[in-house]
């Protein structure tokens, strides 16, 4: 697991190769990742908007970007957690991912970024 924080918000990131629905033969290679966001702030913040880059070591850079996660924009009060599951498909079994969620400070509207840790992708089958 990996974990970044700014402005008091924690991300963690733990991910998972998902095997049994990957396909190497076909360059199909799939991941899941568990999320948790934690709010160590004094303010309540929202999470708005998503940005992820990823990287394929067969393909190039890929930038995804949305509202929200997984079609929610959580509030968190101060000592709050959102936690949230997704998945990527890779090309190759290696690769790696990070981003930003654009966050709003409730009490004044200010909108800040917060930091997705840069976690590996990596099939275990390409292990040794």
């Amino acid at each position: 697991m990996v974990s970044a924080i700014t402005e008091g918000i924690k991300v963690s990131v733990r991910v998972q190769y998902q095997r049994a629905h990957s396909s190497p033969w076909q360059q199909h290679y799939v991941f899941t990742y568990h999320v948790e966001i934690e709010n160590n702030s004094p303010y309540t913040v929202q999470l708005l908007r998503r940005k992820w880059e990823i990287f394929d070591a067969a393909d190039s850079k890929k930038i995804v970007e949305g509202e929200g996660v997984v079609g929610q924009q959580p509030t968190l009060e101060p000592g709050e957690k959102h936690a949230y599951v997704s998945g990527c498909n890779l090309k190759s079994g290696l690769g790696k991912m990070l981003g930003t969620y654009t966050m709003e400070r409730i009490v004044d509207g200010q909108l800040f970024d917060v930091n997705i840790p840069e976690f590996q992708l990596l099939a275990e089958d390409l292990q040794n």
